[in-house]
Parts: C-alpha cells; sequence; structure tokens
C-alpha cells in the first residue's frame, strides 16, 4: 500500500523533472524515506500557513521562526514527537509536511481507548504523535535539484528534528550550554543550574531543607551520607547559588563556592 502511495505522488510531478536533475527512482527513494518518519523536535517549531524557510546548509532565520511562533503558537515544542505527513519535491526546495501542516496536529480523540468485542482496550488514533500543532518545512537549495537521498535530508534537517531514537532528557540537554551539558555529565552541580539541571547530573536529593536568610529565600539539597562526601547545593528561587562539598566525620570542606546573586 505504501508503495503504491510513493508511485501515486511522484507521478503528479512529471512536469518538474526537466528542471532538476532528480529522477524517478530518487524521487521514490526520498518520499520512501521520509514518508510517515517520525522524529523528535530539538527547537521550538511555529505554526505557519506558508512553509518554514530552512536552509540546504543546516542553517535558519531564528528570529523569523520565533516572530511566527509569537503570531501564531507552537506546532510543536522541544522534545515531541512529529511525523512527517507530506512531501513536495519542487525545482529547487523539498518540503515536508509536519503532522498534517498548518490545520493538522493532535486530535482530540487521539489517545482515547475503547473497548474492543474480547474486551481488550483499542485506541481510537494510530498517530504516536505528541505535538499540539501541524506545520510544514521548506528546505531552499537555491538552485535545481541533484540527485540527494533521504537519509542525507534526515542528516540536514539535524539542528530542529533528529530522526534518531533519543530520550526526551538527551534532546532537552543537548539544548543547554557546554558548561552545563559538561557538568551534568561528570554529574555534578555547578552555579547557575536550575532545579530540572541538578537533577539531570545528580538525582533528586536525599534531604532538603528552606530557610530565609539575609532576605534570600533559600533551599538546600543535600547529596551523600556519613561518612564520606557530602554535597551542598543551594538555590535562591530556580537557581543554583552556591555548591559546597565536605567529608564527614574527617574535618574537610572542598569546592565552596562564592554566593552569586
Amino acid at each position: 500500500m505504501r508503495s503504491l502511495a510513493v508511485i501515486a505522488v511522484v507521478s503528479l510531478l512529471p512536469s518538474l523533472w526537466a528542471a532538476d536533475k532528480l529522477g524517478f527512482e530518487d524521487r521514490v527513494e526520498l518520499t520512501r524515506g521520509l514518508m510517515a518518519e517520525y522524529g523528535t523536535v530539538k527547537v521550538l517549531l511555529p505554526r505557519s500557513k506558508k512553509p518554514l524557510e530552512f536552509d540546504s546548509n543546516g542553517t535558519y532565520d531564528k528570529k523569523e521562526w520565533s516572530l511566527i511562533a509569537k503570531e501564531s503558537g507552537p506546532a510543536a515544542r522541544t522534545g515531541d514527537s512529529v511525523q512527517v505527513t507530506k512531501i513536495t519535491i519542487e525545482t529547487d526546495r523539498i518540503v515536508l509536511e509536519i503532522n498534517h501542516g498548518f490545520k493538522g496536529g493532535r486530535k482530540w480523540y487521539q489517545g482515547v481507548q475503547v473497548q474492543g468485542t474480547m474486551g481488550q482496550q483499542v485506541p481510537i488514533g494510530n498517530s504516536d504523535s505528541n505535538a499540539p500543532g501541524g506545520t510544514s518545512i521548506a528546505i531552499l537549495f537555491h538552485k535545481p535539484l541533484e540527485p540527494i537521498k533521504s537519509a542525507e535530508i534526515k542528516k540536514m534537517l539535524a539542528p530542529v528534528l533528529d530522526f534518531e531514537k533519543h530520550s526526551v532528557t538527551q534532546i532537552y540537554s543537548e539544548t543547554l550550554p557546554p558548561e552545563v551539558q559538561q557538568a551534568i555529565k561528570e554529574k555534578r552541580a555547578r552555579e547557575g543550574m536550575n532545579h530540572e539541571q541538578v537533577i539531570m547530573a545528580m538525582g533528586r536529593p536525599e534531604h532538603h531543607s528552606r530557610e530565609v536568610k539575609d532576605g534570600l529565600k533559600l533551599e538546600d539539597w543535600v547529596y551523600g551520607k556519613a561518612p564520606g562526601k557530602i554535597t551542598f547545593v543551594t538555590f535562591n528561587g530556580d537557581k543554583v547559588i552556591k555548591v559546597k562539598e565536605a567529608y564527614a566525620g574527617l574535618g574537610t570542606q572542598v569546592g565552596n563556592s562564592p554566593v552569586v546573586r
């Protein structure tokens, strides 16, 4: 069934073939390799009636996308799963419809289950996408298209869509500043982190306490047990302002960081 759909889509575009160098087999491979594929969103995707422009060199106008998002809202946020639902191959661009385009997105009945004839729960919708809306992306080549594989298109879109299977946590961590990514990798806290990032690095604390000191509302997270190293992470609001490590019973402290206000 999917092969028939591929041939049907490709057969609609004969008038464009003379303008580019893509052959029939090239178009079939692109459509097969991209159609119905799921990807994980790495940046906020705006809902847009006009396809979002994305350059084939892997860049896009972040300011323009941000303005579109403010006007029309998000089609998908970082970590959301989205699906390619239509592919249009034009003379100098490839347009990917995401989640059925501007009018698409997650329907009210997706995720709803009904009881089957044998008593089993059967989902009404069959989409694995959890994004709130739809949009489309136009990959601009600025010249007549030449033979290219679907794997190359996926790699090209890597700054905004990840077609590999990764966890939402991994996708989120890749958007963080390098120094925060390094701290998470080394399983340690540092000044400037928020609660979520500290949990990603060190897990949830064994103990925590709150106090008001010098007009600041402070929260201490404590990791470790005596005897051994104990780490104290102090927050002001959602920001780490101090990290202190002490060795219980040994009378030694290390890593006493200054308070950042």
